[in-house]
């Protein structure tokens, strides 16, 4: 890039950040001095908001790189952690939701203190500080500090090394990031993210589109064609063992890590518990649902159109996306792009900051106080505790490039700690009531220990793929729960009912949305697999589509027609 390149790329970017700041700051505006504004935005956020800012808060320059290059590598296996994600996200709408905030609950500890006891919830504290603190947070800020460097050659640009360049830029993102969450609170991170969404979906459109248009030497329909009809195999989205993501993963593991990031990871669920009312959270969540189903067309097909336009000759898979976008994006929209690139991951981290701040000032903090503090009093160790974890993931993020194992894996291992033990004790919890704190706690330690040995003592014994693992140890901790109930019940199943602070009518339309969203993950797995793109669409695909469609047909006029009695009287 050329001097005046640089300086056009860098203007428009920050007039578009600057944009997103000035909005943020006017919509938060003396919003955010009790503790219910800061960590739940006051329990004001609509459906928009809520479906924006947990799209942003999900997807971030891992998934753009990572994402486009296991479907330049290998195929369309690895879509599923996306699109199954929006099970996950009914789930949250119909079963976790309501119980969350009909016990008016900021975190989920608070959640865990009363169904079980306040060890419990200190113990379920600790694993998330320690999974934020020492990779989640630190991987946010590394992933997105090397998407940059090498979509824009910062080393070269800047005549640097590339240690100091990526040391400069996780400090420059950090920086940035962190003062939506210092000084914003939550709803200043809902709001930006929101408006970032709207740049990542152009950008996600736009991508695919003039890829197609440079494959098709100027024809987009010529370039769907071509990526249609070559290499059909690369569209696969049903895995076999040796792909990314083995399609029997759906069914055992992957349910479980989806159902533990959409409905119990603090730092995603907080936004719909700032809701304005369940009504708007099962709205907010099932459009988050339906942006999930669309991830492929824009976080995959770009990497099959990379393979296409550049063959297997890549130095690196994950350099496939980088080197579309240098290829196809027009100079004058680099800057938006960047500005794009760098809310994703600004979404991620000050989502994780304002949640790690809430965590520990709710959960840690607060509880050890002998008298209750005030707002003022809590905001202001929320904000220090902001600084001091953003400051320590400055320091741990640029140890992860002398990771032996790669960035994913060690994700991969750090996450399978909390992960599952969270998810069983908090269905246990949901479903059963003689279940005691004893069983929870048990859980949490065998968990670690057994984990640990599995990673580190017998991992070359086991063979398995870790997804299938997740499943083995979760059906093996829900009985260990199980079996201490049975010899020791909880003494005392009542729990604490408290005035529901928002309205609880569910929304009319969620089981039709609901259902229509499961239509469309059917729908996607159909297109990318051996009965529809792969195979040539044959009968049985226009057959499976053409009933799904139908079925959707009757669904929704069966309960429009309901709705339209019930507002009549006339049931």
């Amino acid at each position: 890039m050329t001097p005046e390149q640089i300086a056009s790329t860098l203007l428009s970017c920050t007039c578009f950040m600057a944009l997103v700041a000035w909005v943020s700051y006017r919509k938060t505006r003396g919003e955010v001095a009790t503790q219910e504004g800061y960590f739940l935005a006051g329990r004001g956020l609509g459906p928009s908001f809520i479906a924006g800012s947990l799209l942003l808060t999900n997807l971030s320059a891992e998934q753009l790189i990572g994402l486009n290059g296991s479907a330049y590598g290998f195929d369309m296996s690895s879509m599923a952690w996306e699109v199954t994600a929006a099970v996950a996200t009914i789930a949250m709408a119909f079963v976790f939701l309501p119980r969350y905030l009909s016990g008016a609950f900021v975190t989920l500890p608070q959640f865990l203190n009363e169904r079980y006891d306040d060890s419990v919830r200190r113990m379920t504290v600790l694993l998330f500080m320690f999974g934020y603190g020492l990779v989640t947070i630190p991987s946010v800020l590394y992933s997105g500090s090397i998407a940059v460097l090498q979509l824009f050659d910062l080393p070269t640009m800047l005549q640097m090394s590339y240690g100091q360049s990526l040391v400069l830029t996780i400090f420059s993102i950090g920086c940035i990031g962190a003062m939506y969450a210092v000084f914003g609170g939550l709803k200043a991170v809902v709001v930006s993210d929101t408006l970032n969404g709207i740049g990542l979906l152009i950008v996600g459109i736009a991508v695919p589109l003039l890829g197609f248009a440079a494959l098709g030497e100027g024809s987009i329909a010529q370039g769907v064609q071509t990526v249609a009809s070559e290499y059909p195999e690369k569209l696969n989205a049903i895995g076999d063992r040796d792909s990314p993501t083995p399609f029997g993963t759906l069914f055992t593991g992957m349910i479980l890590a989806n159902l533990f990031y959409w409905c119990t990871n603090q730092y995603v669920i907080q936004r719909v518990l700032g809701a304005r009312n369940l009504a708007a959270g099962q709205k907010g969540v099932l459009l988050s649902g339906f942006f999930k189903v669309l991830v492929p067309f824009f976080m995959m097909m770009p990497g099959i159109i990379a393979y296409h336009l550049y063959g297997p000759g890549l130095a690196s898979i994950d350099l496939a996306y980088p080197r579309l976008i240098s290829d196809v994006l027009p100079m004058y929209a680099m800057g938006f792009f960047l500005a794009v690139l760098l809310g994703a991951v600004f979404s991620s981290f000050n989502s994780l900051l304002n949640s790690a701040a809430t965590l520990f000032c709710l959960d840690l903090y607060a509880p050890l106080k002998s008298k209750p503090l005030s707002d003022a009093q809590m905001v202001r160790m929320a904000k220090i505790a902001s600084v001091v974890i953003a400051v320590f993931s400055f320091a741990i993020a640029p140890l992860l490039q002398f990771a032996p194992v790669g960035l994913w894996q060690i994700i991969r291992i750090f996450s399978g700690f909390y992960n599952i033990p969270v998810i069983a004790i908090v269905l246990v919890g949901l479903f059963t009531v003689r279940v005691p704190a004893l069983g929870a706690k048990i859980v949490i330690v065998f968990h670690v220990v057994a984990y640990g040995l599995c990673q580190f003592v017998f991992d070359e014994l086991i063979t398995i793929h870790f997804l299938h693992l997740y499943a083995i140890l979760f059906f093996v901790e829900v009985g260990i729960m199980l079996w201490v109930s049975a010899y020791r019940p909880r003494t005392n199943p009542g729990e604490t009912r408290r005035p529901e602070p928002v309205e609880m009518t569910p929304w009319v339309y969620a089981v039709p949305c609901a259902l229509t969203l499961l239509s469309c993950v059917v729908a996607l797995y159909l297109l990318f697999s051996p009965l529809g793109l792969v195979g040539g669409f044959g009968p049985g695909f226009v057959a499976a589509l053409t009933a799904l469609l139908l079925a959707n047909v009757v669904i929704w006029v069966v309960f429009t027609r309901r709705e339209y009695a019930l507002s009549r009287g006339e049931l």
